[in-house]
């Protein structure tokens, strides 16, 4: 009986935290070695998946089926390619991948193109044409690789959609329209974004508090930038940079009129919806507004006398590198919150919405083009955060404040326990793993692959993970 019930338990954990075995590819790497870069991406068209793995002066491409079948492999030797690091990816339309190569200083990009069939390479180089611009993010749209630049002195923001070899420039031009701070002061638009950079949200996976607080968002939706300005507390500012005709067209959502002056705000766009949370130590409102419409569909006030009964989750303090602690009731909650960045972050699965509320510490940072992470279509972490060298921006507040709500369809609160995202299975997973690294995530079909190598196993694993109790 004990035996019994040991697998049962076991197969439960295994079931629980999504450990499903997808495939493995065994070849050697060392934690020490130089020059690596890890990563899969799936070909949206084909849904093959395919993983680029760099180590020194050669790289293999493996190329998976959409059942996970290895179908066949490419491995070179890498030249010409001293200090250099795959910033992107693109798919062709043969099906073969273009991996996209830079230094540090992005001047020049190397545009290396795969062929499959004749195990062969060819290379193009992309010299940037910009002097005052720098690179606000790298991201994928489709099958192309893209950039979005900001000048530093000029109302613009460049768009570079790389496909097939060709490089396609837009010029957005942002002075015709009026900017203002959170003193609700008329500022320039380059003035504003390098007061609050512009922070990528992602459309498919968790956005966490950390990065959805910051006040200056983008989205990438379909063939559109979607970028939300919250930085005062009367309006979020929408802007629609449209990547296949071109234009820029401006939208104002006023924010929820409060009873007293003094709040924070900020908001989130999820699914053709604007998000808008208000709140300071006396209140707290949240309101969910029809992107094309601007009707109100959920208006919600709390005082802080009175409970928050749409959440799932208790009130939650995370203060550094302790423990979770519970906040015991709404007053305390607002506040910690009247410290902190304000945000709201919101995630889809099929028919629920699942929202988190709450603040993370009021650090101020600049942002500068990194590396250093390779993840799912590259727009996960695509630039490095750094404190600004200045005494007068320490943080005071550290720790962060939340809440989780989940919604369904028509806006009702769904008040049943929520299953574990599979963001929280992978989370689990890795912490459970001692000798694994260069942890890459990609949404696929209806489930999450992980990839990461095993340097015990001496081999890159990929695994499924899904929303729920898997």
């Amino acid at each position: 009986m004990k035996k019994t019930l040991l697998l049962i338990l076991l197969i439960y954990q295994s079931t629980l935290f999504g450990q499903v075995l997808l495939t493995s590819y065994d070849f050697d790497l060392n934690k020490n070695d130089s020059n690596v870069q890890i990563f899969n991406a799936e070909n949206s068209l084909t849904h093959d998946v395919f993983v680029f793995a760099v180590k020194e002066q050669d790289i293999t491409i493996l190329k998976y089926n959409n059942a996970l079948f290895l179908m066949d492999k490419l491995t070179l030797s890498l030249a010409d390619y001293e200090s250099k690091r795959i910033i992107g990816y693109s798919f062709n339309e043969d099906g073969n991948p273009s991996l996209y190569w830079s230094s540090s200083d992005l001047n020049e990009i190397i545009i290396t193109k795969y062929f499959f069939e004749s195990k062969t390479i060819k290379n193009l180089k992309f010299k940037m044409p910009f002097t005052s611009d720098y690179i606000v993010a790298t991201f994928q749209k489709n099958n192309s690789f893209c950039l979005l630049l900001k000048n530093i002195s000029e109302e613009i923001l460049t768009t570079y959609i790389f496909n097939e070899g060709i490089a396609e420039q837009t010029i957005f031009d942002f002075s015709p329209y009026k900017f203002y701070n959170k003193k609700f002061q008329n500022i320039p638009f380059h003035d504003l974004i390098n007061e609050n950079p512009l922070e990528k949200m992602e459309f498919k996976n968790y956005n966490p508090l950390y990065k959805s607080t910051g006040t200056s968002k983008f989205y990438v939706v379909d063939d559109k930038i979607i970028l939300t300005l919250d930085q005062n507390a009367k309006q979020t500012q929408v802007f629609e940079l449209n990547l296949e005709n071109h234009i820029l067209t401006e939208k104002l959502f006023s924010q929820p009129i409060p009873q007293k002056t003094s709040y924070s705000s900020n908001s989130f766009f999820s699914e053709n919806k604007l998000y808008q949370i208000k709140a300071n130590a006396e209140e707290l409102i949240f309101e969910v507004k029809n992107y094309d419409s601007g009707e109100i569909m959920k208006n919600i006030s709390i005082p802080k006398n009175e409970s928050i009964y749409f959440k799932n989750s208790p009130l939650a303090l995370k203060k550094e590198s302790r423990k979770l602690k519970s906040i015991k009731n709404t007053s305390l909650f607002l506040k910690y919150l009247s410290n902190l960045k304000v945000g709201i972050s919101v995630y889809h699965n099929k028919s629920e919405d699942f929202v988190t509320i709450g603040g993370s510490p009021n650090i101020q940072y600049y942002q500068k083009p990194s590396f250093n992470n390779t993840t799912d279509e590259f727009n996960d972490e695509p630039s490095l955060k750094q404190n600004y060298q200045n005494m007068n921006m320490v943080p005071i507040h550290t720790e962060t404040v939340f809440f989780e709500s989940s919604w369904d369809k028509n806006f009702e609160f769904i008040s049943a326990r929520q299953a574990p995202f599979a963001v929280d299975n992978i989370s689990y997973f890795i912490s459970q793993q001692k000798e694994i690294g260069f942890e890459n995530i990609i949404k696929f079909k209806d489930y999450y692959i992980l990839g990461y190598y095993d340097f015990s196993k001496k081999s890159y694993i990929m695994r499924k993970f899904k929303d729920g109790y898997n």
